[in-house]
This record gives structure tokens, sequence and C-alpha cells, in this order.
């Protein structure tokens, strides 16, 4: 199971691009306090669209919470701009592991702290020198992708459902 994890998510719009693609993707969200919004403002809704309902997501009141319920039960790897490995680098092949994606607020990312202890397990997206980061939501996106490139995308359709326009809209 994959799941992305955001260290005290600031900008609504972004969790709820990243709320979105959880319920594309078939991820678990994971939310970490303090968040710089209510759960119920119209800009988390907005982005989400109608789509939140299928969410499948877990708020903890810090760090340590977070750690105390789910250390022991999968690979986590951490974004940061900082990190010394590419995500290309990491292996999430095996759709039977639990894997953890952290991501930190969007003014300064995960804490220094917490990337210290991990820095194996620190990974960021290759890019120019141009740019400090990326945004969150997108970052989140690319990350779930690959990890489910890798994993073969599992329960995931290549085709539009038939419940929507279905897989021959175009040629109609």
């Amino acid at each position: 199971m994959n799941n992305i994890v955001l260290f005290e998510p600031e900008i609504p719009q972004n969790t709820g691009n990243i709320m979105r693609t959880c319920v594309a993707t078939n991820t678990v969200l994971h939310l970490i306090e303090p968040l710089g919004f209510k759960l119920t403002e119209k800009e988390i809704k907005r982005s989400g669209v109608n789509y939140i309902k299928d969410l499948v997501y877990y708020v903890y009141p810090n760090f340590d919470d977070f750690l105390s319920k789910h250390q022991n039960n999968g690979e986590f790897y951490f974004l940061t701009r900082y990190g010394l490995k590419s995500i290309y680098d990491l292996n999430a092949s095996d759709s039977s592991k639990n894997y953890y994606f952290v991501f930190g607020k969007e003014s300064t990312g995960v804490p220094k702290e917490i990337l210290k202890e991990h820095l194996d397990r620190c990974i960021r997206l290759p890019m120019s020198d141009k740019v400090r980061s990326l945004n969150l939501s997108n970052t989140a996106a690319i990350v779930i992708y690959e990890a489910l490139r890798q994993q073969g995308f599992p329960n995931l359709s290549f085709f539009e459902p038939e419940t929507m326009k279905g897989k021959n809209y175009l040629i109609k």
C-alpha cells in the first residue's frame, strides 16, 4: 500500500490536489498537525472536487504519534531538496509492502532533525539549479506515480471507465 504523509501542510489547495491524487491512485493520506487550514475549508473542497468522500485519510497530532503507529510497518522515504538520492533510485516495486512518502510543509520542508535520522531515505527529484523546489502537489503526484509504475499500477484502469464516458469515447 502506498501512503503519502504531509508534515504540517500549510496550503489548502495543495492538500486538496493531493487528496484527489490519493483517490485516483488508491493511496492513503496521512496528515500531521498542525495544519495551516481547516479540513472543511472551501479551498480543500474545490481542489479535491467531490472525490473527497472516497478518500482514506488519517490525522495525527504530531510526527511522533504518526511514527508510533507506523514506523515498523513499512519503508519510509523523505522528499527533500537536500536528498542525495534520486526518486528513481528507490525500489518501491513490491506492492505487498507499505511505502510511506513523507513531504514537508511548503515553507520549510521536513525538519532537519527528522531528515538527519533518515539520511539514507532522503530523496529528491532531479531539476535545474534555477528552482528551489517544485510545487508540493506536483511532487506528490510524480512520486506516487513512480511507485505505482514500479508496481505495475495495481488496481488502476488504463482506460476511461465505462461508468464515465468509456474506453471508446473518442471513436464513437
